[in-house]
């Protein structure tokens, strides 16, 4: 009984830490992550969005991995659905 009293004590700090751990980084993580692959499967022709890089251009055509976008009037260019950032005038972007 007293070995099993001993391993306790020393194995619970760690299990708070694990559940610290999860509950303020794995878990707001996950969820973040889950936000962003909706917003990027709902993404339509005429969304503004900011790539990574900063440029704001507009959803042209949605395809299974790219997005044709437009960043001004003359140019339209493929992006890869892995580099936008967030979509513009939504409330959870960021």
């Amino acid at each position: 009984m007293q070995n099993y009293k001993e391993l306790l004590t020393s194995i619970l700090p760690l299990l708070v830490l694990f559940g610290v751990f999860y509950f303020f980084i794995i878990r707001p993580q996950r969820t973040q992550q889950k936000r962003h692959k909706e917003m990027l499967a709902n993404l339509q022709k005429g969304d503004k969005i900011v790539t990574q890089g900063g440029f704001i251009c507009e959803v042209i055509k949605p395809e299974d991995t790219f997005f044709s976008v437009k960043l001004n009037d003359d140019t339209i260019v493929k992006l890869s659905k892995e580099y936008v950032a967030y979509k513009l005038g939504d409330t959870n972007s960021k």
